[in-house]
């Protein structure tokens, strides 16, 4: 099954910090499998904005470099990589100063296409970034910023970084990104959920016994030690992509699928979550691993960090739909397996016919977002054979390689398609500003709780599914995680 791509209109994409690791890893080589694909026009223009001394000509081979390194299959085809590196310019430039800007704004002006600026660099340059774009004439109706996570530290910081950003730019022109929203699989929660009517109606507290939402890593901290000290799993994960994914299950119909109908509908999820208590979270902190692997200390290079690698939560929604329903989020870094699941356990048969020796049976869907994206829900079935009633659970199994074919399985990186939004001007997949600060208003709590208890983060064993206590959590309310997979 091939998809049809739609080709964007033709825009010129400023990328902020164009020579980062961002950029080189996901932002350019994303951008060249849609020029592959056909999506990104021949007149688009990308410009590289970065402090670094180089010509036009070293900042193509830089990106040829990096392509051929993450662009995937395609980094081999000579052909689409030597006319997309043609539409590439570099363009040294102070964020701070004055630098640069003059020559950016002669580049920007004079033709009716649709500019994008991409702050691919640290939130701490964003505000003067904007500055200067409104001060030399960039920051007109049509302009639209993109800006990367994190977007704050905690509440305050968040209020001040919209309030910056809304000096110089409407929020209709703020995308806010995530990437975890551009995945297949994330999208298609609200097809299962709102395009078929044979999940809706059991979409509630009355057939719902829980609900887990999983982000494992096997991977540590890596170089990204000092920011990751500083922020922790909560700030890192729970507060953006957790939640997003929160929001994304548990929210109400929209009234119509557009941003802002979506957003509201998400933030109403964040403001109906009740405080977390401190027995209903568990923090982590990873053990080094027979030589091979430093401990989470080690690697930060602090041996008194009570920064948590690893979180798991109760989280409660009070309103109608959700009073009741118990909804658990765990994340964390050196686990059994990477993995990302959002897993819907249903209850029990109010009554069964089959007797006791038939044994408990539920029905679980299983939303897998990384590896082997997909959807499974599980179903009793009779196992065959004589005997008796023996039931079995099996799978009715949606991985999207194998149901749709290998053009159907999410080859698009989320990155690809979230750019392209911005192109089109679709906000759906971007949080808004109030959403921002809504989630941190909610974790911001909890931080601070952990700071006044001076609480110390539970040790887990490197390649284990976290803390004992993470565990222990669950089974005080007669549950259990599901196992960490592939």
């Amino acid at each position: 099954m091939v998809s049809r791509v739609i080709p964007v209109e033709v825009f010129d994409l400023v990328i902020f910090g164009g020579t980062g690791d961002l950029a080189r890893r996901k932002i350019l080589p994303g951008l060249f499998r849609r020029f592959c694909a056909g999506q990104m026009p021949s007149g688009a223009r990308i410009i590289g904005a970065a402090r670094s001394d180089l010509d036009d000509a070293a900042y193509r081979d830089m990106i040829r470099d990096a392509i051929a390194e993450f662009g995937g299959e395609q980094a081999c085809d000579d052909a689409h990589l030597s006319a997309f590196l043609e539409q590439l310019d570099y363009l040294k430039i102070d964020a701070r100063g004055e630098e640069g800007w003059a020559r950016l704004r002669e580049i920007m002006s004079g033709e009716d296409r649709i500019e994008a600026y991409y702050f691919s660099v640290s939130p701490a340059l964003f505000g003067e970034i904007a500055e200067r774009l409104k001060k030399w004439g960039m920051a007109d109706a049509d302009a639209r910023i993109v800006v990367e996570k994190p977007f704050g530290r905690n509440l305050e910081t968040a209020r001040d970084l919209n309030r910056t950003l809304a000096t110089y730019f409407d929020e209709g022109q703020i995308y806010r990104i995530d990437h975890y929203l551009g995945k297949e699989t994330v999208q298609n929660l609200m097809a299962v959920r709102f395009g078929n009517m044979l999940f809706e109606p059991l979409w509630n507290s009355q057939y719902i016994d829980h609900i887990q939402i999983t982000v494992a890593e096997t991977v540590g901290v890596g170089d990204r030690g000092e920011y990751y000290d500083k922020a922790g799993a909560m700030r890192d994960m729970v507060q953006n992509h957790l939640m997003q994914l929160l929001c994304l299950i548990a929210m109400e119909p929209p009234a119509r699928f557009d941003p802002d109908a979506v957003r509201d509908e998400k933030l109403k999820v964040i403001r109906a979550l009740d405080p977390v208590d401190p027995h209903h979270i568990v923090r982590g902190q990873y053990l080094a691993r027979d030589g091979t692997h430093p401990s989470y200390r080690d690697a930060v290079g602090e041996p008194r960090s009570h920064t948590e690698s690893f979180v798991a939560l109760r989280a409660r929604i009070s309103n109608w739909r959700w009073a009741g329903t118990p909804f658990y989020l765990r994340t964390g870094k050196r686990m059994s397996a990477r993995s990302s699941e959002i897993t819907v356990v249903f209850k029990d048969t109010p009554h069964s016919i089959f007797g006791a020796e038939a044994g408990n049976h539920r029905n679980v869907l299983s939303i897998r977002l990384q590896p082997n994206e997909g959807i499974t829900l599980g179903v009793t079935i009779k196992e065959p054979g004589p005997g008796g009633m023996r039931l079995i659970d099996v799978p009715l199994d949606m991985t999207f390689a194998d149901a749709l074919g290998e053009d159907g399985a999410d080859q698009v990186d989320a990155y690809e398609r979230l750019i392209m939004d911005v192109i089109r001007g679709n906000q759906t997949l971007f949080m808004r500003g109030d959403e921002v600060e809504a989630a941190w208003a909610w974790t911001d709590p909890i931080i601070e709780g952990w700071v006044t208890r001076n609480e110390v983060p539970k040790p887990y064993e490197s390649g284990s599914d976290g803390p004992i206590d993470s565990g222990n959590m669950m089974r005080r309310d007669g549950r259990e995680w599901r196992k960490v997979s592939p």
